[in-house]
Parts: structure tokens; C-alpha cells; sequence
């Protein structure tokens, strides 16, 4: 696990009592513990011990070296989760003429299960997987949940029906992408700080690169092998996604470790932890008494409702509306590229909009998603169509890349990887239930109008929730800097009373002894 960023204050106060404060005469400082040391003082003890000498400052994040190589990383688990998620739509249609019968009137229904299930388990994994990930680091929890996703993944090639997928695809390799994805995103934190943003866009940039690649590739793969053998090639990407776990090396080792001659501790450990690290709560709730934050945990996933509807849907209505295009993927490939654009340039934007304020852009990313799911119904001819998917795919990358930077603003980096992982799972339910319900609605109405116009509503009424956390943010910390602001002010009056009566205390005995 990347290890904890001290407190330099707390070490720094306990440093200045020891030195400040004289022993008893003839006393040596006993090392370790005594017998009557508190268990709360014992873990302090062990988690300053750990932390580095008494008055050392936390780790400065790197902004490059190994971080590097674990962008690169980081970058092909985003592209491998979420590119093959993306593509959906092209093993949407593969999976209805493999598996659907014109008897059943609800296969679209039934077949939507599967893509919505595997990325809204995805998201309902997070929470717990934040708890893994602050338990056994990022290095364990991505490498076990590449291999639980090459294990779904694989299995899904031997089904006969729809249903068994929806355990083997739309549980075990969502819940082994979900401890593979999430600590791509909280490793970043800890090997920059000052480019986060710019990181931040690049690796999220890698789903994009694969969302233009993929649909072209499982359409060939679809046409000359059919979907089994399809699913079977993608085992090779959740195989390299194994093999990238094992850059997410932590940033620190101990200095136990240090001390005793291993020069970089366990750096070359691919299963590196540290030890005697104090007990931590599995769930910390506290972060939701974090009022923007609770706003920005309630918008986001209310915005997210009609989200995912496009990515399940939009290749079987092309098919229903424009049966003459022969290349449908090029949709794709529009949302992924302009997707590429928009994380990188909004990741350094990001970089450059102060502290809550960057809310402002997910706000505007979700004005137009939502815009845009309303005009593809409006679209007769296809090149309009190909306009719509450009501007989609544009804002959906500034939505995705300020999603960490935003988490990291509003309850610091301590708290960021619970932060996201409640978020994440806060949106597994928008994400499930939306494919399915618009899926249901072309099995009545026989026609997908009525189901992009329903999902552009969502993320509108989200949106306008989201403008209110700069203000309560704000509203927050002037709250704290006054109150901050009055203590200082009572500890330096409490501080110039004890020296003016110190003082006058030494002035007396001068007078007594000349008297």
C-alpha cells in the first residue's frame, strides 16, 4: 500500500515537548513503550515510528520518475475497463442475433441486462474496493482484480444463453474490473500533485483510445470468428492489465526498513506493504459530513440516469434507422476521439481552475451530454448524427477527467480513495437501471425515440444540482479560516500573558534577593 502522508504537524508538536520540556534529574528516556502506555498511544507510537523521524515532513509527490510508468499503466487499465465497456454496443447487437429468437418480444430488454449489470457492478464494487485498497495497497488489489476479470471474461466464452452472463460478464468480470480500475485512479494522487490534472487526462485518455479502436476490431473479430472467440481475444488485454498492475509500486517504505540497510526498503517487492501500521475504520462515513461533498455524491449520480443509454443503445437504433451505412462503428470512433480531446484539455484546464470551482466543468459537461442524448432521435441523416456523437464525446471526457481532481479538492487526499469509492457506487444504480428501462420502452413502443429524449433529462436536473457546491464550499472554509483565524488569535494572547507574568515573577525575585 502507498503509505499515509504524515501529519508534519503532530510530529513536529511532540518532537518540540520532548526537546522544550526537561526530564527529571537523573532519568533516561526508556525506549519503546512503557507498561503503562494506552493503546491509542501505541499506535500513535508505532504510526510515528513508521512515519519517519519525529519533525520529518510528509513524502512530496515525485511529478514524474516512476509516476511515469505508472500512468502508462494506469492508462492501459482505464482503455482495457472501460474501452471494452464503451464498445458494448457492438457485442449488444452481436449478443441479440446470437442469442435472440424472434418468439421473445423482451430480448433487447433481457440483453441490455448484461452491459448495464457489468458496468453498474463495476461502480458497486468501489466502496468496498477503497477498504481493500487502503487494507492491502494498490499493487494487490489491482493485480487479484485483473486476474478475477480475465476469469469472468473467459468463462462468458462458453455460455449457451443469455442469462449465464449475466454472472460470468455482468458480475465477475465487472467486479474484477472494479478492483483493477479503482486504484489506477487513487495511485496518481501520490505520484503528482502539481500536473494531477494533466495525469489525470492522459490516463483517462486510454479509455478513448481504445473506445476508437475497439469497435472496428470486434467487428472484424465478430464477423470472421463470432462473439465466443471474440470474448476469448479479450482475455489478452485483461492478461496486460495483470502484468500493469505490478507498477503501482508504493511511493514510501518504512524506516524500519531503512534503518536497517535496504536501500529502497521493499522497492522491488512486488507485493511490498507496510507492517504495524495502525488499525483504520473500514468505512469512514465522516467524509459526508462534508456538506459539498455530500451535494456532489447526490448530483453526479442523479445525472446519470440516461448516461449510459447511448453507449448500450445507439448501434441497434442506427441499424433501425439508417440500415444503409455499412461503417455504424465510425459513432464510436467520433465519441472516443473527441472523448481523447476533451480529457486532455480539460484535465489541464482543470489544473488551472482554483479549488471547488472546478465543479463549473462538470456542469457544463453535463448541459451537453444531456443536449446531445435529446438530439439523436432528431437526427435524419447520419452525418448530423456523426456531429452529435463529436460534441457528446468532447464533454463526456471533461466529465471523466475532473472527476479525481474535484474528489481530491473536497475532502483532501487522505480521505480521496473512499471519497471516489462511495461516489462510484453511488452511480452503479443510474448506470444499471438505465440501459434496461430504455431498452423496455423500444420493446413497447418499437421505436428508440422516446428513450434518448427521457435520457437527456437526467443529466440537466444534475447538473443544476452541482452549481451549489462551489458556494457551500467556500461558505465551508471562510467558516473554518475565521474560526481558525480566533484561535490563533486567544493562544497568542495566552502566550503573551505567560511571559508578561513570567516576567514579573523574575523581576520579583531580582528585588527580593537585592533586598
Amino acid at each position: 500500500m502507498v503509505p499515509s502522508p504524515v501529519k508534519p504537524n503532530s510530529a513536529q508538536g511532540t518532537s518540540e515537548t520532548e526537546s522544550l520540556g526537561p526530564g527529571p534529574m537523573g532519568a533516561a528516556p526508556l525506549p519503546g513503550l512503557g507498561p503503562s502506555d494506552s493503546p491509542e498511544a501505541a499506535a500513535e507510537n508505532v504510526e510515528v515510528e513508521l512515519a519517519g523521524p519525529a519533525g520529518a515532513e510528509p513524502p512530496q509527490p515525485p511529478e514524474g520518475g516512476w509516476g511515469w510508468l505508472v500512468m502508462l499503466a494506469a492508462m492501459w487499465c482505464n482503455g482495457s475497463v472501460f474501452g471494452i465497456q464503451n464498445a458494448c454496443g457492438v457485442l449488444f447487437v452481436s449478443m441479440l442475433n446470437t442469442f435472440g429468437s424472434k418468439d421473445d418480444d423482451h430480448m433487447v430488454f433481457k440483453t441490455a441486462w448484461v452491459s448495464s449489470l457489468c458496468m453498474g457492478m463495476i461502480f458497486f464494487c468501489c466502496p468496498i474496493v477503497s477498504v481493500v485498497t487502503d487494507t492491502f495497497g494498490c499493487r494487490k488489489t489491482a493485480v487479484v482484480g485483473a486476474a478475477v476479470g480475465f476469469t469472468g471474461l473467459l468463462s462468458s466464452s462458453f455460455v449457451s444463453s443469455i442469462e449465464p452472463l449475466y454472472l460470468t460478464y455482468g458480475i465477475i468480470f465487472a467486479c474484477g474490473c472494479a478492483f483493477a480500475y479503482q486504484p489506477s485512479l487513487v495511485i496518481l494522487g501520490h505520484y503528482f500533485k502539481k500536473r494531477l490534472g494533466l495525469v489525470n487526462g492522459i490516463v483517462t485518455a486510454g479509455s478513448s483510445i481504445f473506445t476508437i479502436l475497439l469497435p472496428f476490431l470486434l467487428r472484424v473479430l465478430i464477423n470472421n470468428v463470432g462473439l465466443f472467440y471474440t470474448l476469448r481475444v479479450l482475455c489478452i488485454f485483461m492478461f496486460v492489465l495483470f502484468l500493469a498492475g505490478f507498477a503501482y509500486r508504493p511511493l514510501a517504505s518504512s524506516v524500519r526498513e531503512k534503518e536497517s540497510g535496504i536501500k529502497g526498503g521493499n522497492r522491488f517487492s512486488f507485493f511490498s506493504r507496510r507492517k504495524f501500521s495502525p488499525p483504520k475504520k473500514f468505512f469512514n462515513f465522516a467524509m459526508f459530513k462534508v456538506t459539498a461533498y455530500t451535494v456532489w455524491a447526490v448530483g453526479v449520480p442523479l445525472a446519470l440516469f440516461g448516461y449510459f443509454v447511448p453507449y448500450v443503445h445507439l448501434m441497434k437504433h442506427v441499424d433501425e434507422r439508417f440500415q444503409d451505412e455499412d461503417n455504424k462503428e465510425v459513432l464510436f470512433m467520433c465519441i472516443g476521439i473527441t472523448s481523447g480531446v476533451g480529457r486532455l484539455f480539460f484535465g489541464r484546464i482543470a489544473d488551472y481552475v482554483p479549488g471547488a470551482k472546478k465543479v463549473y466543468l462538470q456542469v457544463l459537461s453535463f448541459f451537453f451530454i444531456g443536449l446531445m442524448s435529446m438530439m439523436i432521435p432528431l437526427c435524419n441523416v447520419f452525418g448530423a448524427l456523426i456531429a452529435v456523437c463529436l460534441i457528446m464525446g468532447i464533454f463526456d471526457g471533461c466529465f471523466i477527467s475532473i472527476m479525481a481532481p474535484i474528489a481530491f479538492e473536497l475532502v483532501g487526499a487522505q480521505d480521496v480513495s473512499q471519497a471516489i469509492g462511495f461516489l462510484l457506487g453511488f452511480m452503479s444504480v443510474p448506470m444499471t437501471v438505465g440501459p434496461p428501462i430504455a431498452g423496455l420502452l423500444r420493446d413497447k413502443l418499437g421505436f428508440y425515440d422516446v428513450s434518448f429524449y427521457l435520457a437527456g433529462v437526467p443529466p440537466l436536473i444534475g447538473g443544476a444540482v452541482l452549481c451549489f457546491i462551489p458556494w457551500i464550499h467556500n461558505k465551508k472554509q471562510r467558516e473554518i479560516s475565521r474560526t481558525t483565524g480566533g484561535e490563533k488569535t486567544e493562544k497568542m494572547l495566552e502566550n503573551q500573558n505567560s511571559l508578561l507574568s513570567s516576567s514579573s515573577g523574575i523581576l520579583k525575585k531580582e528585588s527580593d534577593s537585592v533586598i
